[in-house]
């Protein structure tokens, strides 16, 4: 599935250099929500508390991140939703959401409005990629508790690439052939280069789990997606055959994004409160904990 998170780390990312502006100088002010109607706008955080749990809202089939295992939740995100809950003494609860076209789209739909056929927010958006800009555009929305990054990356195979003087970067995929998520930066940023030159070579699948999956059963020589994504297909594979890095991405601006959490902008001490829970945990290591329990390389956020 695509997540719109990677649609803008694209569009941010590949943005040409500008007029430089102090933040939020040129974006025009949005109408704010305040005449929406309470059960559409969530609870707030004296509520939260009172009622003793707290909502998250992941996306759903997005390994490692977020997933059913046995019909339950699991993941990193799950991980951290637990982590914050009991920091807050409230226990937690998850719904599994569907990536919208937009991260605007998911934000209205999970965060300060919903859905507009049987929609309801949740408390708490996991999961959100932070841009300052972005923030600036969406004041339906506060962007905290950042609590870790991701990275582009290439997977590839030890078979087809046995020296370790001689990895893939992008420019191998003029003839190598290589596995990525449809419509992902990945894809978009591989069919970019070269004015389409590598675009034969690119093999398109419906989720990076699964661009992951094609590289390990030999489909194609190697893989670009998250680095999250690629070291846990690759760690599933008993051979020990395959390995990542995280090569210089040229005419990318930005292959390295941080992510965190969304709450309505009317519950701003419920985002405090969050945030506050999400600072403890990087600082004492629970959440690089999190990480290296899943196998996984953790990347700190910018905060």
């Amino acid at each position: 599935m695509k997540h719109s998170l990677f649609a803008l780390t694209f569009l941010t990312g590949l943005a040409s250099a500008g007029p430089v502006f102090a933040r939020c100088e040129d974006v025009v002010p949005q109408l704010r929500p305040q005449n929406t109607f309470a059960q559409d706008i969530g609870r707030d955080f004296d509520t939260i508390i009172d009622e003793g749990w707290i909502e998250f809202a992941l996306y759903e089939n997005f390994a490692p991140w977020s997933f059913l295992k046995d019909g339950k939740p699991a993941g990193i995100d799950v991980e951290i939703g637990r982590l914050i809950a009991e920091d807050l003494g409230v226990t937690p609860r998850f719904r599994l959401v569907q990536a919208d076209e937009t991260l605007e789209g998911d934000l209205r739909n999970y965060v300060w409005k919903g859905a507009a056929v049987g929609g309801r927010v949740s408390d708490v958006m996991l999961h959100v990629p932070y841009d300052s800009e972005f923030a600036c555009r969406v004041e339906q929305a506060v962007f905290t508790g950042q609590y870790a990054a991701e990275t582009l990356a290439i997977g590839y195979s030890l078979t087809d690439y046995p020296d370790p003087d001689d990895i893939p970067t992008p420019a191998y995929f003029r003839y190598d052939t290589v596995a990525v998520e449809n419509d992902s930066i990945s894809d978009l940023y591989l069919a970019s280069i070269g004015r389409g030159v590598v675009s034969d070579a690119i093999h398109r699948y419906p989720s990076s789990d699964r661009a992951v999956s094609a590289m390990v059963a030999g489909d194609t020589m190697a893989v670009m997606a998250p680095l999250a994504v690629i070291e846990a297909g690759i760690s599933a594979d008993e051979t020990n055959g395959f390995a990542v890095h995280t090569p210089p991405l040229p005419g990318l601006v930005r292959s390295t994004w941080t992510v965190g959490v969304a709450v309505n902008q009317q519950h701003r001490d419920l985002g405090y409160a969050v945030d506050y829970a999400v600072e403890k945990a990087l600082s004492d290591g629970r959440i690089p904990a999190i990480f290296a329990m899943h196998g996984l390389s953790f990347l700190p956020p910018e905060r």
